[in-house]
């Protein structure tokens, strides 16, 4: 048997851990192209997550987001994307998953048209998962990936897997088990640089791709940075220049007011963007955190129809058409309900009209999270979408205001919305410290981005509920009973839920209580984090 390796140093590039299961996927030719990317490119996403820090401090000190003056005559002027190429000119429905080896067999089998394998929000970074998914991804690219259950079910790919296209962590993320001249790698260099070495030439030669997905931008100077880490390794790897494509997750609320200047950043080669909805209301929230009109209600009542959530996805359309790329629709977070026809029927029908709502607006696809729901949301996108996609909708008659954009949500806070969160927040904490990415939990699966968003609403109402101010009478800062919120009641439920977490067979249980010490942390904190995989990271 191997003898673990703790140390795996070529040269300029060390990587902490046990590597021994992955002497394949780590050679010294993938390592020093690691590295290289790693020198030539990280300053300048240092670089650029400052800027990010400076314009947080300016909007926290009560400036608001809006459009750039410098770049107007990019929005005004005409020009188009490449071509798209004919593997992805229909996207009616796309999956999305972890990458682990189970679910990456299942969602290209699924019948979806297109598998989004993530190693970024579905996914815990801990050093085995990651290699794990890069070594499950290099089979199901070969087309040899297999699984075998404990109870001796076998999963094999099927004749007409869906297009891969592979999600790495964003740009604020980083990789502390990869060592350039004693600086850890970003998480997106690792992810992307693995992925390309081992699978780009073989993808290209079968012209898919390769393909990827890009979270958590939010400016176009971090997509120019990736326009020019894609150029560089398509020179390194022989490939021509562009064939590496891109969908861009338009998930900050930064972003929202530069998807022109996004996409002309990626001209070459960005097929469309995403209405990453679930990570663009944790991006509202954050945002705009030190603007006491600013608040939202509880989750549930902030759905896709609300002004600022409606005016971005419509602004994302009709962006993307005038510029020949896919608006694609956001993800459904219903997963089937067992043993329950009426309330599993209930959440199919909210998947049906979600689906409507998105394709009769002028979406070219959607997004599911479960393998259940490739067919129900197939049928509304068949029956009102005849052709591949939704180029020609132009909506021309949509106008989208800075105001718009930025516009409050009214509605209430429940007792039960308020205990929701702290039971969300703390479970999906407590799974990801234990390397699970993807929680089911009431129904619905849970990734990072509905965990921030539940982390982040607690603080808000918390902290400004508990400061002198006007009422505001958009998001009354009490439940919907009169009764006040305040710390105490979330040290009470946060000390329940932790209880019946810890005796429970949940997912993350073993992690309750490290779990409910960092929601703590976070949520007494003075200010809000920026991101609670940061400072979990620091606990894996």
């Amino acid at each position: 048997m191997a003898v673990p390796q703790e140390r795996l140093d070529p040269g300029p590039l060390t990587v902490h851990g046990d590597t021994a299961a992955h002497a394949s996927l780590l050679t010294p030719d993938a390592l020093a192209f690691l590295a290289d990317l790693h020198r030539r490119f990280d300053a300048r996403r240092r670089d650029l997550l400052a800027v990010r820090a400076e314009r947080q401090a300016a909007w926290d000190a009560g400036a608001l987001p809006d459009f750039r003056t410098d770049t107007r005559a990019i929005r005004e002027t005409d020009w188009q994307v490449a071509p798209i190429p004919p593997a992805l000119r229909d996207r009616r429905v796309e999956i999305t998953g972890p990458v682990e080896r189970k679910m990456i067999i299942n969602a290209l089998n699924s019948g979806a048209k297109v598998f989004m394998a993530d190693f970024e929000d579905s996914s815990t970074p801990t050093l085995a998962n990651q290699l794990d998914g890069q070594r499950n991804l290099i089979d199901a690219v070969a087309g040899t990936i297999a699984y075998r259950s404990a109870e001796g079910r076998e999963y094999r790919l099927g004749p007409d897997p869906a297009v891969l296209v592979v999600r790495p962590r964003g740009w604020h993320l980083p990789e502390r088990h990869f060592e350039v001249d004693g600086e850890p790698m970003a998480g997106a260099l690792v992810d992307f640089g693995l992925f390309t070495f081992h699978n780009a030439r073989v993808l290209h030669a079968r012209d898919r791709g390769p393909y990827f997905y890009l979270p958590k931008l939010e400016a176009m100077e971090e997509a120019v940075l990736w326009n020019e880490v894609m150029a560089y390794a398509e020179g390194e790897l022989g490939l021509p220049r562009g064939c590496m494509k891109v969908t861009v997750l338009i998930e900050t609320l930064p972003a929202a007011f530069q998807m022109h200047e996004i996409l002309h950043a990626l001209r070459e080669r960005a097929v469309g963007l995403n209405c990453g909805r679930w990570d663009y209301i944790f991006s509202y929230l954050k945002t705009l955190r030190g603007h006491r009109d600013r608040l939202l209600p509880e989750r549930g009542q902030v759905q896709m129809t609300v002004p600022f959530l409606k005016a971005y996805s419509e602004l994302l359309i009709q962006t993307c058409h005038r510029r020949g790329a896919f608006a694609m629709g956001g993800m459904a977070a219903q997963i089937p309900i067992k043993g329950d026809a009426a309330a599993n029927d209930a959440a199919l029908e909210k998947v049906r009209a979600d689906k409507l709502r998105e394709v009769r607006a002028g979406h070219d696809g959607t997004w599911v999270a479960h393998p259940a729901l490739v067919s129900v949301a197939q049928a509304v996108f068949d029956r009102h979408l005849p052709g591949p996609n939704q180029l020609h909708v132009l909506r021309e008659d949509v106008t989208v205001t800075r105001e718009q954009l930025l516009a409050p949500a009214c509605g209430t806070i429940t007792r039960a919305g308020f205990d929701n969160n702290v039971e969300v927040a703390l479970r999906y904490t407590a799974a990801w410290l234990d390397g699970l990415g993807c929680v089911p939990i009431h129904h619905l699966m849970e990734d990072a981005a509905t965990a921030e968003i539940a982390r982040a609403q607690l603080w808000q109402w918390l902290h400004y509920a508990a400061e002198p101010g006007e009422r505001n009478d958009c998001v009354p800062l009490e439940f919907d009973d009169g009764a006040p919120i305040d710390m105490a009641l979330f040290d009470q439920a946060l000390a329940a839920h932790t209880h019946r977490l810890r005796g429970s067979d949940h997912p993350g249980a073993g992690r309750a209580d490290a779990a409910a010490a960092l929601l703590a942390e976070l949520t007494h904190a003075d200010s809000l984090g920026a991101f609670l995989t940061l400072p979990a990271y620091e606990r894996l």
